[in-house]
């Protein structure tokens, strides 16, 4: 590893609007700590993964982490008040650089602010914005005030160059990190304690992690068990639950005809992923995690009405990573009323057995790891030598 020269101790100003990009930012800043010669300095704002690297959040980052266009507009006056602080804060801190992570509804009219009243702090953005997928013209209009875009799937700095947009890195998705930690996991723990024969075909159900998806997603993925098992298939059903949807899941899976068995915490969802047959799916980083596991799956989405008059903007060819990432819809996918029982049935029931759809995804499946892989190095690696290289220029 190449430590950054850097002539005295660094301050940066990291900030994350949700629990995605806490981790990342944990993760970055336990990299720079690696990479640097001297101390580093941080502030800004974060949860666990950050807090637990140095940093001391300006406030809870519960207080802003929503989602969505309702969510978001009963919070507004709230988080831009947040935004106003976040703000002051970072410019009496004087970084030598600001790194900001993801959830651009927030994050971003910190950056531009920040940008008008002291141009000269480097100013890196850790995600990209699906400019890919919708609302193409943010590419550019980032270009005044983001000095660098890292990028997490591998066609972003491409699209950011063909629309204009700022320097783009790819510097590779967090889940390459934990393959190793996958590859290791032993699945006999799991299949034990659920009783699996060998032979016996596993289906994971993931519905989402938050309170809307599931509610909207648990009926149709439902229907689809009950098709499936009326087709003549026999197969048993796992559930991977955060803490704050299992007691909606258990509700919601009573009624089901195979009764799903609830999984908690990373080390069993992905001991049922190496164990699956295949995946029925919310539409979101699942699918990676699906694809870089080598599971074969269906998606679904299903949003709001206000968001679901906004999919007619979406210029992207899958709404799936894992198709995104081949460049080519392997997996199949399903959106608002097309979720449905018999459609999301039809579509698995080929998955259950040796078809000719089976072995399409599986060779499908076996491209993604090259896709993702970077030359040498871990992602957060990567981006944070990007990080060190702005924040020298800035002394």
């Amino acid at each position: 590893m190449t430590r950054a020269i850097v002539n005295r101790p660094l301050k940066l100003f990291v900030v994350a609007g949700e629990h995605s990009g806490d981790a990342l930012g944990g993760r970055l800043m336990a990299a720079l700590n690696g990479q640097a010669s001297g101390a580093i300095t941080y502030a800004g704002v974060g949860a666990e993964g950050m807090e637990g690297q140095g940093l001391s959040s300006l406030y809870p980052m519960a207080d802003v982490a929503v989602m969505g266009p309702l969510a978001i507009l009963k919070r507004l006056p709230h988080i831009v008040s947040r935004v106003y602080q976040t703000v002051d804060a970072a410019l009496a801190f004087a970084p030598d650089a600001v790194v900001i992570i993801d959830a651009p509804e927030f994050t971003h009219p910190i950056a531009k602010r920040i940008r008008k009243r002291r141009p000269a702090i480097p100013i890196i953005d850790y995600v990209s914005p699906s400019v890919w997928a919708w609302r193409p013209g943010r590419a550019k209009k980032m270009r005044p005030y983001v000095d660098h875009v890292m990028a997490l799937l591998p066609f972003e700095p491409a699209a950011h160059e063909r629309l204009g947009g700022p320097p783009c890195t790819y510097t590779g998705h967090p889940m390459i990190e934990r393959l190793a930690w996958i590859a290791g996991l032993d699945t006999a723990p799991l299949a034990q304690r659920l009783g699996l024969r060998d032979g016996e075909p596993l289906l994971v159900v993931l519905p989402g992690s938050r309170t809307s998806e599931v509610a909207r997603l648990l009926q149709p993925f439902g229907d689809a068990v009950a098709k499936l098992k009326a087709m003549g298939h026999t197969f048993r059903v796992v559930i991977p639950a955060m803490p704050h949807v299992r007691a909606q899941i258990e509700a919601a899976v009573r009624a089901w005809p195979v009764a799903p068995t609830l999984l908690d915490g990373d080390e069993d969802k992905f001991r049922a992923f190496k164990l699956a047959r295949a995946a029925l799916a919310a539409s979101g980083t699942v699918t990676l995690e699906l694809g870089l596991s080598g599971v074969p799956m269906v998606v679904a989405y299903q949003v709001d009405q206000i968001a679901a008059q906004l999919r007619y903007f979406i210029k992207a060819q899958s709404i799936v990573l894992a198709n995104l990432v081949i460049e080519e819809n392997a997996f199949p996918e399903f959106v608002q009323a097309d979720v449905n029982g018999d459609t999301l049935a039809a579509s698995l029931a080929p998955l259950l057995g040796d078809t000719p759809a089976r072995a399409a995804q599986l060779a499908a499946l076996a491209r993604i790891p090259a896709r993702l892989k970077l030359p040498s190095g871990t992602p957060s690696e990567a981006a944070a030598a990007i990080v060190l290289r702005y924040a020298g220029l800035s002394l």
